[in-house]
């Protein structure tokens, strides 16, 4: 992306010079040299090719460029040449060569100027949450229109695809930039804020909402009762139902009208009732939008559809997150709202969007998850399989696609959890809270998990995953051996149990079980009910590495390494990643193919959160292998965190048959770990 100098107090000089080179993309195309405004060439194309260079993150191979802007002329890179020449005389000073040609590649280096669409994109990768409110409004105060504006050019199609999403991407960066401006601001400049927001999103009810509730709270009701009629006959003039802006403005006028009686009564949680029903069952909210197809006609996109079908489904089958129906995402599409500006009208957390295109025999996918309040892209992936069996593609991108977006998602909540102040958590936030501590794997950390568990059941007592995850810490205390093993077990099974009761169908509830029935020796059932977990909802990758576990040590090895493997695939940087990996190296060992499990062993033990266990099979493995000066290495690491560790404590953790506990009782003897 295009370097810029930063937004900040200039000097009176530095105003007057301006820094060598500014382009100023938000809005008409403006090029300013030293502060001094630059006539710009008729071609549009040359300023396309300006705009499209600035924002440029690597440089670009002409063959690019030539596609992206000239549909068949006779000589493309005639045409490119007579363009780069024009773009050199805008942006190089002598001495100072600003467009840079290397080889068959194009860059434009603006490290030493200023690029307004760089700067705010930036600030989205950053995070607009975060941002101080004087930097917002310096952010906001870059937007002159819309994103180059007033500048299409006819028979270049990869150009017009590229303007259309940059505009949609700035949008929601200038939408989000608004909205925290809002949140922060006071009196007449938050209604400005406001109301420069619902000029972007006109029919979005939150917005409406937002605008009535500052008119009634300053008394404005006259002004309240026009902007409410005038709304309600844009929202029926659209087909949309007007009904949601009454009831807004009549729970505006309850809240602010001294004459109406006094709200309910606070709980000693400090919220009303229903503030404190909202906490307790609140889940993060996502919306898949419809795919698009570039290359289909009209609405309907085929394998476009099907797979953001596919993917509503299985999250929908994670049981964790609130999903907005199919039917709702797809009627927005068909009336041409974008991502961002769904993601804002139906009031959720993330939204899903992306590009779904079939072409001979391959499927290319392009995925995007953004945070709907920043608009913040904060995973992105693209999937190009070739498609032998288009039902098993589908199948699996989809599933790669869910676990990445369930992994990302809980990643962010964890982050943003951890925080907040201990006493300010609702029951959502407290379960993540939890989670953070109980991915750390030590003893310290997986109290403060339970604690953090517990907190949130006190809020809602049938939160099933907080249930599972209060399961997992009491499976850890047991198979660490941090405390009494036999209370510690039965512990685990009860809070299993109470996550069943509480949902299901929430995979997350029958993994905790199958760990708990594992510890119990009841492989049996442990396995059915892991199998539930991964049959309710196929990406769930840690119920595939719980079964890879089971396998590896008293079940089928050639099963663990399939179930591990399944499990990297769908969750390549999950925090049990090191336990996918020591489960295939133990089935690897029970094999008898000592080289490999060694190696998958080091891979398990370089993990940053990999506890004890995980290096003795590392240890155990390399030792098998005929590596021991390695194996050394690793046991050594073992005895300066724990003095007393030995093979018994690994063999009690584990549930290994009598032939295999001897093959690492003979490893452990090698490398004085007996």
């Amino acid at each position: 992306m295009g370097g810029g100098v930063g937004i900040a107090e200039e000097s009176a000089e530095a105003v007057r010079d301006g820094p060598p080179v500014e382009l100023r993309l938000l809005g008409p195309l403006a090029v300013r040299r030293h502060g001094a405004a630059v006539a710009l060439p008729a071609s549009r194309k040359v300023r396309g090719l300006l705009a499209y260079l600035a924002l440029a993150s690597h440089p670009v191979g002409r063959s690019q460029l030539c596609e992206l802007l000239w549909d068949g002329p006779s000589d493309p890179r005639g045409e490119l040449r007579w363009c780069l020449s024009k773009i050199r005389g805008l942006v190089d000073d002598p001495g100072r060569p600003r467009l840079e040609t290397v080889g068959d590649t194009v860059r434009l280096d603006l490290a030493d100027g200023f690029v307004d669409a760089a700067e705010v994109a930036l600030a989205a990768q950053q995070g607009i949450a975060a941002i101080a409110p004087e930097r917002l409004r310096a952010l906001a105060a870059l937007f002159a229109g819309e994103f180059l504006d007033g500048l299409e050019i006819g028979r270049s199609p990869a150009f017009t695809g590229w303007l259309t999403a940059q505009r949609r991407r700035f949008r929601g960066c200038r939408i989000a930039l608004l909205e925290h401006l809002a949140a922060s601001a006071q009196d007449e400049v938050r209604l400005g804020h406001l109301e420069a927001w619902l000029e972007l999103v006109p029919f979005d009810p939150r917005v409406h909402g937002l605008v009535l509730e500052e008119l009634a709270r300053r008394g404005r009701i006259r002004e309240g009762e026009a902007h409410l009629a005038a709304a309600i006959r844009q929202f029926e003039a659209e087909g949309l139902d007007g009904t949601i802006l009454r009831r807004a403005w009549q729970a505006a006028r309850s809240r602010n009208d001294s004459t109406i009686r006094s709200p309910p009564a606070a709980d000693a949680s400090g919220g009303s009732p229903d503030d404190v029903a909202l906490a307790v069952s609140r889940r993060a909210s996502i919306a898949v939008m419809p795919f698009a197809d570039p290359a289909a006609a009209g609405s309907h996109n085929g394998v476009a559809d099907a797979l953001a079908h596919d993917v509503t489904t299985r999250l929908a089958k994670l049981r964790s997150l609130f999903v907005i129906a199919q039917g709702t995402v797809f009627a927005l599409r068909d009336r041409r709202i974008g991502a961002e500006d769904a993601g804002r009208m139906l009031d959720v957390d993330y939204v899903v969007s992306g590009f779904a295109r079939r072409q001979d025999r391959r499927l290319t996918v392009t995925v995007e998850l953004t945070e709907a309040r920043s608009a913040r892209i904060v995973w992105a992936e693209m999937f190009n399989q070739t498609l032998d069996d288009a039902f098993l593609v589908l199948d699996e991108i989809g599933n790669r696609i869910v676990a990445a977006i369930d992994s990302e998602i809980e990643t962010i909540e964890r982050n943003r959890a951890i925080l907040r102040p201990p006493n300010s958590l609702d029951a959502w936030e407290a379960h993540h809270r939890g989670l953070w501590h109980m991915y750390r794997f030590t003893r310290d950390d997986n109290e403060q998990a339970r604690h953090f568990f517990e907190i949130a059941l006190r809020q809602d007592p049938n939160f099933a995953r907080a249930h599972a995850g209060l399961s997992f810490t009491h499976f850890q205390s047991a198979f660490q051996g941090w405390a009494p093993r036999g209370p510690e077990i039965d512990r685990a099974f009860e809070a299993a149990g109470q996550s069943l009761v509480a949902d299901d169908r929430d995979p997350t509830a029958h993994w905790a079980m199958g760990r708990a029935l594992w510890l119990r020796g009841d492989h049996g059932r442990s396995i059915a009910e892991l199998e539930q977990a991964v049959e309710l909802s196929p990406n769930f990758a840690q119920g595939h590495y719980t079964l890879a576990f089971v396998h590896s040590q008293s079940g089928d090895p050639g099963t663990a390494i399939a179930a591990s493997e399944r499990s990297r695939r769908l969750s390549p940087f999950d925090p049990l990643l090191f336990g996918f990996l020591g489960a295939r190296a133990m089935a690897l060992v029970r094999l008898g193919r000592f080289d490999e499990a060694a190696d998958w062993g080091m891979k398990a033990a370089a993990r940053p959160n990999a506890h004890a266990h995980i290096r003795a099979i590392a240890a155990f493995s390399l030792a098998l292998a005929g590596r021991p000066d390695e194996a050394r290495i690793h046991a050594a690491a073992i005895r300066r965190a724990l003095p007393h560790y030995r093979v018994a404590d690994f063999l009690t953790a584990m549930q290994f048959a009598p032939e295999d506990q001897r093959l690492f009782r003979d490893a452990a003897s090698r490398i004085g770990l007996d």
